[in-house]
């Protein structure tokens, strides 16, 4: 850890290492922030009064409700921890790797995710445990992270089934257009399964380059009794919590909690996750929720549920990644460790779209070469057609 903590450069927030300097920064975007709700106030938005409705319905949630949802959300980051730590200790049985220090890892990147946009909070969470296991790499830690991610893709994909198949309409799909218009609908399956074809291509070919360093990552797979152990059972308890987080908060307004409405609440804040760019899909979130339990309550009701979830939920996430870092890393240590995972996942982001950006120049020049090729071959196709010609004209004349 000393090595690491010489080796790392403090990363200051707005780029800036006066500290004077940030806390203008800070207070300019306090000031612009209060300026554009006096404008939208000025503009007839009564922004005000959305504010202290909303902030009335949040304060009315009990203590009960709360420290619930409190709990279920400590539940659901340790144990998905804790199956990480199943996943990388049978992976790098030699690596010394411990329970604590990986659940820490985990639980600081589900806390930066709340407040930092792309998910960087990830990155963060997979250089971490480059950083703790020795002789591991970041292709073997991927690995893992795929490893992990295996259940969560299994179930959220049969939530969005669910939810094409018997609660379509609440998202405005109607499947009696599929149909009416079947020839088109069969045309964007196979367009849906032509594209996972082609992600599953590109993530191959990466998966045969790598593959002795990734293999590694995903060993407890060539066990099914391990993993069912070690990862499956913890992630089935983290899920379970997950359900038990939106249960309370749906409770907490006295909004209908059934199968039905969990997996409404559920898939629409998937989909606003991943179609979200704002820090934690703030907003975008509970305008989906708002779409989503539409037939259950008015819609500042929802909104109510479901920004006091996220506030709750993400307050719980910071504070507990802090706690975590204090007493498994301490202070110094624990800063010097992120702040270097941190600065490497900025650089590996960084680095992926430089690589995207480099493929795609080389693409561009590999068919601009093959058309100039084809090209200069059909002119020399037709060379000797028109050195002919007057050749055979002499001899007729």
């Amino acid at each position: 850890m000393s090595t690491a903590a010489s080796a790392v450069s403090t990363v200051t927030p707005f780029n800036d290492h006066s500290r004077g300097k940030r806390l203008l920064k800070i207070l300019a975007w306090v000031v612009g922030i209060a300026l554009l709700l006096v404008v939208l106030n000025l503009l007839g938005v009564d922004v005000w009064g959305w504010i202290k409705k909303t902030w009335d319905e949040i304060s009315s949630v009990g203590v009960g409700y709360l420290l619930a949802g409190i709990s279920l959300q400590l539940v659901q980051t340790t144990f998905n921890g804790v199956a990480y730590y199943g996943i990388l200790k049978y992976a790098y049985p030699d690596g010394n790797v411990t329970l604590w220090p990986i659940v820490t890892a985990y639980a600081v990147g589900v806390g930066m995710n709340t407040f930092l946009p792309a998910n960087i909070g990830t990155w963060v969470t997979l250089l971490m445990f480059v950083a703790l296991i020795p002789g591991s790499n970041f292709a073997g830690i991927f690995a893992a992270y795929v490893v992990d991610k295996i259940f969560f893709s299994v179930v959220g994909a049969l939530v969005y089934l669910y939810l094409f198949l018997n609660a379509g309409k609440a998202f405005d799909v109607h499947l009696g257009w599929f149909r009416d218009n079947w020839f088109l609908g069969l045309l964007i399956v196979v367009g849906g399964v032509l594209l996972v074809a082609a992600v599953c291509r590109v993530f191959w070919r990466w998966l045969k380059k790598t593959w002795e360093k990734a293999k590694q990552g995903g060993k407890i797979l060539s066990s099914p009794k391990a993993y069912t152990v070690k990862v499956l059972v913890p992630q089935i308890i983290s899920y379970a919590a997950k359900i038990g987080v939106v249960a309370v908060f749906l409770a907490a307004y006295s909004i209908p909690v059934t199968f039905n409405s969990l997996m409404l609440v559920i898939g629409s804040s998937s989909t606003a996750n991943v179609t979200s760019v704002t820090p934690g899909s703030v907003g975008v979130t509970q305008a989906a929720n708002v779409i989503a339990l539409k037939n259950y309550a008015p819609a500042d009701v929802v909104t109510a549920s479901s920004l006091s979830q996220q506030l709750v939920t993400s307050a719980t996430n910071v504070i507990y990644a802090l706690v975590l870092v204090l007493l498994v890393f301490g202070w110094t240590g624990g800063k010097a460790l992120v702040s270097q995972s941190y600065h490497g996942a900025k650089e590996e982001a960084a680095e992926k779209k430089e690589e995207q950006k480099e493929k795609k120049a080389e693409k561009k020049e590999q068919k601009e070469q093959e058309q100039n090729e084809k090209k200069s071959g059909g002119e020399e196709a037709e060379q000797p057609e028109a050195a002919e010609q007057p050749e055979a004209a002499g001899t007729d004349g």
